[in-house]
C-alpha cells in the first residue's frame, strides 16, 4: 500500500554524524513545490544502538527515512522487505513507511548516480575506473553494471581492500580488476573515474590529470570543488559532482515518500546550491 500523499506526515534522516546533510534542505524543497505544506522533513543523530528504539518510537504519521552512514546496512534486520537494488549491495538509504505498517527498504544511490550520469551524457562507457573501496565504492559497482560493457579497475590501498572489490565485482557481475593506490593517477585516463575517497584523498593527483580527460564522477559535495575537480574543468574535462548525486538519490525518496511523481528536479537543486554557497 503506497504512502498517503495528502495527510500531515513527516520524515527524516538518520545517522551520525548528520548535522551537515544537506537531506532536509532537498526535501522541504520538495515539500514546497509539490504543495505539501503540512509535511516535515529533520534530521536526528542516531547510531546503530539507537535505531530500534527510534523505530519503536516511530507513529502512524511517519511516511519515510533516509539514512547515511552508519546505518545503512544496520536497518535491514528492522525491515519488513527490500528492493532487489538494496540487496545487491546490502545498503539501504531509503525507508517507506506504508498506512499499513509495513517498512520497505531501498537504495536510490545506485539509480541516483545512474541517473546524475544520464543526466551529463553519460549512457554507457566501455571501460572505468573507481578511486577507493567501501560502501560508496560498492554502489558506484552498482550503478557501473548498468552502463559500463568491459573492464573497472578499483584503485585501493590494501589487499583486503582489493579482496571486497573483487567480490562486489563477482556479486554485481562487473569485470572488475584491482590496482595498488599508488598506480591510481593511471586512472584518470579512463573514460570515466568514479572518485568515491574521503575529502582530500585525492588531492593529490590533481597534478596528474591528462590534457584531455574523460569524465569525473566525484561523489564529495562540501568543500567542492576538490582539487582534483577543480583541476578536470580546467583542463575541459566533463565533472559530475557529488551534489548531482544527492540531489538525483533524493528526487527519487521524495517520490517514493510522497507518491508524487516526477519530484522537482531544479527546485531541490537550486535549493542544495543556495544552502552550500550559504556555508
Amino acid at each position: 500500500m503506497p504512502p498517503r500523499a495528502t495527510d500531515a506526515r513527516r520524515a527524516a534522516v538518520l545517522g551520525k554524524p548528520i548535522a551537515h546533510s544537506l537531506s532536509p534542505v532537498l526535501h522541504r524543497a520538495a515539500y514546497d513545490e509539490l504543495g505539501l505544506g503540512d509535511w516535515s522533513y529533520d534530521r536526528f543523530e542516531t547510531d546503530e544502538a539507537g535505531l530500534p528504539g527510534f523505530f519503536e518510537r516511530l507513529g502512524p504519521e511517519w511516511a519515510g527515512l533516509s539514512l547515511t552512514m552508519p546505518l545503512k546496512r544496520a536497518v535491514i534486520p528492522l525491515l519488513d522487505e527490500i528492493s532487489e537494488t538494496a540487496a545487491s549491495v546490502d545498503a539501504v538509504n531509503t525507508v517507506v513507511l506504508t498506512e499499513d505498517g509495513r517498512r520497505i527498504g531501498d537504495n536510490t544511490d545506485i539509480p541516483g548516480m545512474v541517473a546524475a550520469l544520464r543526466e551529463h551524457g553519460i549512457e554507457q562507457v566501455d571501460s572505468a575506473a573507481v578511486l577507493g573501496a567501501g560502501a560508496t565504492a560498492s554502489s558506484a559497482l552498482a550503478a557501473l553494471a548498468r552502463i559500463c560493457t568491459g573492464e573497472v579497475v578499483a584503485y585501493v590501498r590494501s589487499e583486503a581492500r582489493a579482496a571486497e572489490m573483487r567480490h562486489w565485482g563477482e556479486r554485481l557481475d562487473v569485470e572488475v580488476r584491482t590496482a595498488d593506490w599508488a598506480q591510481a593517477a593511471e586512472a584518470l585516463r579512463a573514460p570515466l573515474v568514479i572518485a568515491t575517497t574521503p575529502a582530500g584523498t585525492t588531492d593529490a593527483l590533481a597534478a596528474a590529470v591528462p590534457e584531455r580527460p574523460a569524465t569525473l564522477f566525484d561523489v564529495l559535495y562540501d568543500p567542492w570543488p576538490t582539487g582534483l575537480a577543480a583541476r578536470w574543468s580546467m583542463f575541459g574535462g566533463a565533472v559530475v559532482s557529488g551534489l548531482d548525486l544527492l540531489v538525483h538519490q533524493a528526487v527519487l525518496q521524495v517520490e517514493q515518500m510522497t507518491g508524487r511523481s516526477p519530484a522537482p528536479l531544479e527546485a531541490m537543486r537550486h535549493a542544495g546550491e543556495k544552502a552550500l554557497a550559504a556555508r
